[in-house]
Order: C-alpha cells, then structure tokens, then sequence
C-alpha cells in the first residue's frame, strides 16, 4: 500500500460482537513501479556522466558513481522493506487486541480486557497528536507510531469511542 491508512470496519453486532477494527501501515510515497523509474533514471544519468569522465581521463570517478548508485539502491530496498510492517487493532465487547507484524513477517499479538484499558493521547502544543499509546495495568504499547499526526488524530479518535462502546 502507498498511504498510512487505517481502515475502520465498524460492524459491530457480529458473533463476537467486534465494535471497531482497524489495519494500519506506514505511509510509502514511492511505489515498486516509482521505484523502478527512479533507479533506471539514475543509473542512466550515473552511467553517461561516469563514460564522460572516463573519456576525460578520471577513470576512478565512474566507479564512485557505481559505489553512490549502490547506497542509493540499498537505502531504498531497506526503506521499502520497512514499510512491510503493519498492525492490526481490533475491539470487541470482550477484548482489545493488538497484533503489531514486523518487516520480517514476525507478528506479536496483545490481547487485554476493554474495561481495564486506557487510551493515552500525547498531544503536542499545536494539538496535533505525537503519540497514542494503550495502558493496561502497568504496560504501556505503543500503537500507529508510524502514521502521520492527522492519520493519528482520527485514528484516536475512532478507537476511543469503540473503547467506550466496547465499555457498555
């Protein structure tokens, strides 16, 4: 996916009576298509600029370039490998769950009672939200550390009021 998205699905009255469920991931600008463009674009520019300084007798600057274009490639592999990590937020009338998937594909799953959950909202002097964070007895998780402030704004919004449902 390209954008930091939350999808809520508020279907609540289903067999296990889920009140609010949510897929978060990081927000990637660059897709795998964009991403191949750029690196073609580059390695073009890089390879005639290289050939123009290896026919002026600067031979080493060509494979400078070839060093540059491999940081460039692999700062990007490694960017787009972090963006494989998702988590998934769920709350019923029963339990809050919280599944948080690495890039590796290893998945840790949390899974507390509603009424002894806190949301915690860190606002920052605009308003905006810097950190939303769940606090079950003396833990504190994290959670959508990765979504930009108005994608956390709404996101802790959504989820407090399907605490409070799931609360009833």
């Amino acid at each position: 996916m390209d954008k930091a998205l939350y999808v809520p699905d508020m279907t609540a009255g289903n067999v296990d009576d889920l009140v609010f469920s949510a897929t978060l991931v990081p927000h990637r600008s660059l897709s795998r298509r964009g991403f191949l463009i750029l690196m073609t674009a580059v390695a073009l520019l890089w390879f005639f600029t290289g050939l123009f300084f290896w026919s002026l007798g600067a031979w080493p600057v060509a494979g400078f370039f070839g060093l540059d274009f491999l940081a460039l490639w692999l700062a990007f592999k490694l960017n787009n490998r972090a963006a494989r990590a998702y988590e998934e937020v769920e709350v019923s009338r029963g339990a809050v769950m919280i599944r948080k998937v690495a890039p590796s594909g290893k998945a840790q799953e949390l899974r507390f009672n509603p009424a002894w959950v806190r949301l915690e909202v860190e606002k920052a002097v605009d308003q905006s939200v810097k950190r939303i964070a769940i606090r079950a007895r003396d833990r504190l998780i994290p959670v959508g550390s990765f979504l930009n402030p108005e994608d956390r704004r709404s996101f802790a919004r959504a989820f407090g009021a399907a605490l409070a449902t799931a609360r009833i």
